[in-house]
């Protein structure tokens, strides 16, 4: 039996489901029975009926999952996937801030830990950043963390001023604007897909800024051919598949001895750690009851503003 095979046997056999990150390895995802950016995996964790669910993600989306579905298992195959925007913003950090700046309604990026989540008004996630913060009256003083990146980029498009947290993506970080300008020469046709947890210069090279969703939709429903990509490199396995008669290029980091940008919490989770967490029912997330309980609610504020939004 090759390990694929081993995988949808103990899935069928535990009564477990898969959820994948665009971000993970191309052979995971194919795998997986969901797949999706972070929105739309809370979105599909909060209405499973299997009782176990496989998160092959980082930490903080199996928290996530957790958090939503208190009553079942969550399994992640490394524990140690993390996230390094979640490890810029500590909790207590984070709650000495918003001390420091009373009478601002908190709204904490998803890509934080169980702990700021509890501390926050509303979650978002890239797909409805912008959106969820425009259901606030223009006046209403927010504070926005982990990611000044996204925030500046939401501030921009919005004409908020709100307050931000000095946290970054280490992989959104790293994108070079030169390389990325010497790409467009080599190939002029080609369209530049940008996440918005880039810095500014990077996103004034855009034709489009969005969510890896929004990146991934743009790619299928456009006339164009050829793509330069800005966010981690793992979407391109799904571009790929959706378009195969199309041509993604991998915007590369400024280390110039790599040709794409990989997040390497992502790149942890494997085929052989996810047949182990299957069969041996760990490594298993939980989440302290009383942070739960108070960490559910912003979470359930984005997903309810989501679907009125239509989002």
């Amino acid at each position: 039996m090759d390990l694929k095979e081993e995988i949808l046997q103990l899935k069928k056999e535990k009564n477990a489901v898969i959820l994948a990150h665009y971000y993970v390895n191309g052979d995971i995802q194919d795998i997986a029975d969901y797949i999706g950016d972070s929105l739309a995996l809370a979105q599909i964790a909060s209405r499973l009926d299997e009782p176990v669910i496989v998160l092959c993600g980082v930490n903080f989306m199996g928290e996530t999952a957790k958090i939503l579905c208190p009553g079942k298992t969550v399994l992640l195959p490394d524990m140690e996937a993390g996230c390094s925007l979640a490890d810029s913003c500590k909790a207590d950090d984070f709650e000495a801030f918003i001390k420091d700046n009373p009478g601002h309604t908190v709204i904490s990026y998803v890509n934080t830990s169980a702990g700021v989540k509890a501390l926050t008004d509303v979650v978002v996630t890239s797909s409805n950043a912008r959106q969820i913060v425009e259901t606030f009256p223009e006046d209403t003083p927010i504070i926005f963390g982990p990611d000044r990146n996204l925030g500046s980029y939401i501030n921009a498009v919005t004409g908020r001023n709100m307050k931000l947290w000095d946290g970054a993506c280490h992989v959104h970080e790293q994108f070079s604007v030169e390389k990325i300008a010497m790409l467009k020469k080599e190939h002029p046709g080609a369209k530049v897909l940008v996440h918005p947890e880039c810095k500014g210069q990077v996103l004034a090279l855009a034709d489009k800024v969005g969510s890896t969703a929004a990146l991934l939709n743009y790619a299928v429903n456009s006339g164009e051919k050829e793509f330069i990509v800005a966010t981690e490199s793992g979407i391109l396995h799904e571009m790929q598949k959706r378009c195969p008669d199309k041509t993604f290029i991998p915007a590369p980091p400024a280390d110039s001895t790599c040709a794409c940008n990989d997040c390497a919490y992502m790149k942890l989770n494997t085929l052989e750690k996810l047949r182990d967490c299957l069969r041996d029912g760990k490594p298993e997330m939980n989440v302290d009851p009383s942070v739960a309980e108070k960490a559910i609610r912003p979470i359930k504020k984005m997903l309810e503003i989501s679907e009125r939004l239509g989002l």
